[in-house]
């Protein structure tokens, strides 16, 4: 029997983060580490009058999923991605490189909202969606460094290895490969002395270089007649005729319909504006470690891994031999604001830093190379959720709160579903008919969120146990995460 009588846990250090903390990443470059390198040039931006029978919304991966899938399932169809800035600057290429097969952000989660016949329908086709994605990749050429070692979700106190138990159990009745690690196998697998034990999901978690996923999808997009214009950012939606008139500041589109897929960044939906904030995450990546460096480590099988806190970390080899290290924090900013100068924040990385050298002290001195933030566009249920405006004209599809690289191709296709008025085998279910609990306005939305963060913090401290406010949104289906 598991003890877990122990309370007031906190593994992680409560004081100042050190001088050495600090100088750590004080080199470090200020953008994402996917993001730096050769990149193609920025397509150009929309200038005058252009006309489409379809106008993607957002360059990231939902929006390069739905252009694609458009032009495959209609090869007539004329279709215009229209990106902000440029593909992948906003979450696409920004997040940690883990790609799911879950749609609705764990097993745990789904349970909760919906039935088990839906569950297990979503479960199979959310693999099924990942293995499409692994054919693509394949069948296109994209090189994007995707593997599939799996994921370990780990277990820093006695209470959260009881947790995992339960987590095994699910994951065995819908059809996943996993092993439960006690702390010498969990250790044998990736040694840090915080570890007590860890869940490793053998099937349906791979890992990928984003950018790389997105330039591949670029590509094929416009092999199949996609036009892509960035630095193009939508000023103006709105009813022409049978059809809709994007503007931008360099001129408008006029389309028959239109998918947005805008991720965190401000929508002119009110249904996206009062259910979606932006959450900022930051990250820190590593220089690449020497041989003798990964073998005080271990991690041969190079999983991506998690801590299973309600405040985690994510952390991941790369391909050079780097570790990518975040999480934890999940800022929210008074009135949702999503700006250049919110990416970086020398708060999270000194606190980043200094619970990285405690994870792993035996890499004490080790340097980071890059250092960023991004915007995730969380929801109260935690995954993707769907939408109509402008009489069936456009569809939204967003809220994908930290698990999207994966879920991104399958939620692209529900929403060219809904824009086609095509019935597939979640058409009529609330995964898709469902919508998440709105946000209160400003400024009780802050007040909440804050309060909330605190009392997440609180059930950290206690060893997961959850008082009675997150017990409440427990029971309600609400709740907030990254």
């Amino acid at each position: 029997m598991i003890n877990t009588a122990r309370t007031d846990i906190n593994v992680w250090p409560t004081g100042e983060p050190s001088l050495a903390d600090r100088l750590s990443y004080a080199e470090a470059e200020p953008l994402p580490y996917w993001l730096d390198g050769d990149r193609p040039a920025p397509k150009p931006a929309v200038e005058g009058n252009v006309e489409a029978d379809l106008v993607v919304v957002g360059g990231g991966l939902t929006g390069l999923w739905a252009a694609i899938r458009a032009r495959q399932r209609d090869p007539g169809r004329s279709v215009a991605l229209i990106e902000r800035e440029t593909v992948a600057s906003g979450a696409s290429g920004r997040n940690g490189g883990f790609m799911s097969s879950s749609l609705v952000h764990g097993i745990g989660n789904g349970l909760a909202r919906f039935s088990d016949q839906d569950v297990s329908t979503l479960e199979r086709l959310g693999l099924q969606n990942l293995q499409e994605i692994k054919d693509t990749v394949s069948d296109n050429g994209i090189e994007c460094d995707l593997l599939s070692p799996g994921a370990i979700e780990t277990a820093v106190t006695p209470g959260q290895l009881e947790e995992l138990q339960g987590g095994a159990e699910e994951l065995a009745r819908f059809g996943y490969e996993a092993e439960l690690l006690d702390a010498e196998t969990m250790r044998a697998e990736v040694d840090s002395p915080l570890y007590v034990g860890g869940l490793w999901q053998k099937s349906g978690e791979c890992t990928v270089d984003p950018v790389k996923l997105c330039d591949g999808l670029v590509r094929m997009a416009e092999r199949l007649g996609v036009a892509i214009h960035e630095n193009t950012g939508m000023t103006g939606l709105a009813k022409a005729g049978a059809g809709v008139e994007v503007k931008t500041a360099g001129g408008r589109i006029s389309a028959g319909k239109v998918l947005l897929a805008t991720a965190a960044f401000r929508s002119p939906v009110r249904a996206i504006r009062t259910r979606v904030v932006p959450v900022f995450d930051y990250v820190l990546v590593t220089e690449p470690l020497s041989p003798s460096q990964w073998a005080t480590i271990g991690w041969q099988n190079r999983q991506g891994l998690s801590d299973c806190s309600n405040r985690f970390h994510y952390c991941r080899p790369t391909s050079d031999g780097r570790i990518l290290w975040g999480g934890y924090d999940a800022i929210y900013n008074y009135g949702g604001r999503v700006e250049q100068r919110l990416y970086q924040r020398d708060e999270s990385f000194a606190g980043l830093a200094q619970r990285f050298f405690t994870a792993f002290p035996q890499l004490e001195g080790l340097r980071f190379s890059h250092r960023w933030g991004g915007a995730i566009d969380t929801c109260s249920r935690f995954f993707a959720f769907y939408g109509q405006a402008l009489g069936g004209r456009v569809t939204y599809t967003v809220g994908h709160t930290g698990l999207g690289v994966g879920a991104s191709r399958f939620s692209a296709g529900v929403g060219l579903d809904l824009l086609e008025g095509r019935k597939s085998e979640v058409s009529d279910t609330k995964y898709v008919t469902g919508k998440p609990f709105p946000f209160p306005p400003e400024p009780l939305r802050w007040g909440t969120i804050q309060f909330t963060r605190g009392r997440l913090a609180a059930a950290d401290r206690n060893d997961g146990k959850r008082g009675i406010w997150l017990k409440t949104l427990d029971r309600l289906g609400l709740g907030f995460d990254s």
